[in-house]
């Protein structure tokens, strides 16, 4: 899972006697809103699994039953095979589709 980074600005110390104006609302509602926003970007389209099977991975990379065969059987894809059934290590799928990031 990705951190948030949040870089905060040092805030004024408040006294007893300040008074919290609509603008002060404001500006914390738009920051708040923000962070939600981050928040919540963050996990979109992640899986909250550790380990997926063959028919889930297929699903979240949108490939055939062959190509995932021939990204094992090349080495691109890592496996853990317990059985008769095949996991995927979802960790390590998002570190790949990191690493094969192409900028254009």
């Amino acid at each position: 899972m990705g951190k948030l980074l949040y870089i905060a600005e040092d805030p004024p110390k408040p006294s007893s006697s300040q008074l919290v104006t609509l603008a002060d609302l404001e500006k914390f509602r738009v920051t708040l809103m923000m962070d939600i926003k981050l928040v919540l970007e963050a996990h979109l389209g992640k899986t909250s699994k550790r380990w997926l099977k063959s028919y889930e991975v297929r699903k979240l990379l949108n490939i055939s039953g062959g190509t995932l065969q021939t990204l094992r059987n090349n080495g691109k894809l890592p496996y853990t095979k317990i059985g008769g059934l095949i996991y995927y290590d979802a960790v390590e799928i998002d570190q790949i589709l990191v690493d094969q990031k192409r900028v254009s």
